[in-house]
């Protein structure tokens, strides 16, 4: 069988063990949520102001929430299976559409995190770990820190005040300028302009967690017997520095990755309130409140796709990186 038969086997394999997985996360926060005080329909009532037992009752059949819990789940899971998702009554549209319309900013924030906080994370602690103990090491060191303990919704609106309002570099909210109706690149330009400092604020967190594994990643594999070995071959530091200890380092930072990649979606919730970008973080902080338990279980069955996705491609990444991991 040749190496690319077998990955497509090892993905198809991979992919049918995450169908129980994802199954018990639908039916884990379907349960969940049922915990929570109050539904859809009181909070209805509490907008109108008042409402009589027999017009809640009415909403209630309306919605299938008189029927009981199983049943409930039954029918959310057959729904499911024929794709929809069911129907958001705060935006009076299906979940389905709803959800999809925002999962792209949300795309397109997470990616262009990721990319940000583990390249330049890479770069910061491959230069922290190569400088041990000089004034890099230190400078690197201590930015980390301040990164990560700096709360984002103040790294935000600092950004805000400094480079959008004071210097006027970049808007201050928003994905795009509407009211230009760009088009074609104008517009991916605009959007791009609008996603820098979302994009800077969400991963300096980020950026400060993978900079500190990969220098101390770099600083383990460096003691490694296979490094010793590698001099005693009269290997340059270079190619032993950038050939076989980078490969083995990156790969829990890989790993970090990978498991971040469903905390990104909570974690941009301060981000897209700070500067209203219309992503599903703020979606779902909305719907928590209004009780929108369809649109919330929408949200969190994508995230859970996305997060087997990502760990099904850090899975064929970690092969590459490692020949010694076989996807077989």
């Amino acid at each position: 069988m040749s190496h690319t038969a077998k990955r497509l086997r090892y993905v198809l394999k991979r992919l049918l063990q995450a169908l129980p997985i994802v199954l018990a996360i639908i039916v884990v926060n379907f349960f969940l949520l049922q915990l929570a005080e109050g539904d859809a329909v009181d909070v209805l009532a509490g907008e109108a102001g008042s409402a009589t037992p027999e017009y809640m009752a009415e909403l209630r059949k309306k919605f299938g929430l008189d029927q009981p819990l199983p049943v409930q789940l039954f029918i959310y899971l057959k729904n499911i299976a024929s794709f929809d998702l069911g129907y958001s009554f705060r935006h009076e549209m299906p979940v389905l559409d709803l959800v999809l319309d925002r999962f792209v900013p949300t795309l397109l924030l997470m990616v262009s995190t990721i990319l940000l906080a583990v390249g330049l994370g890479i770069v910061l602690g491959l230069l922290a770990a190569t400088g041990l103990n000089t004034w890099r090491d230190t400078l690197i060191s201590v930015f980390a820190l301040v990164t990560y303990a700096t709360p984002l919704f103040w790294v935000g609106l600092m950004f805000i005040v400094v480079f959008a309002l004071n210097l006027g570099w970049f808007p201050t909210s928003g994905m795009e300028n509407i009211a230009m109706f760009y088009e074609g690149w104008d517009r991916v330009w605009d959007i791009a302009h609008h996603l820098v400092l979302p994009t800077i604020t969400l991963s300096l967190f980020y950026l400060a967690l993978y900079t500190r594994l990969m220098r101390a990643s770099m600083l383990e594999q460096s003691g490694m017997d296979y490094v010793t070995t590698a001099r005693a071959k009269g290997l340059t530091e270079r190619r032993i520095m950038f050939v076989h200890v980078l490969r083995n380092a990156l790969l829990p930072v890989v790993t970090m990755a990978g498991v971040q990649v469903g905390a990104l979606i909570g974690g941009s919730v301060i981000v897209e309130s700070v500067f209203a970008w219309p992503g599903l973080g703020m979606l779902a902080f909305e719907a928590l409140f209004s009780r929108d338990l369809n649109l919330l279980l929408g949200i969190f069955l994508l995230s859970a796709l996305l997060v087997v996705a990502v760990n099904l491609i850090v899975d064929i990444i970690y092969s590459w990186l490692d020949p010694r991991i076989e996807v077989s």
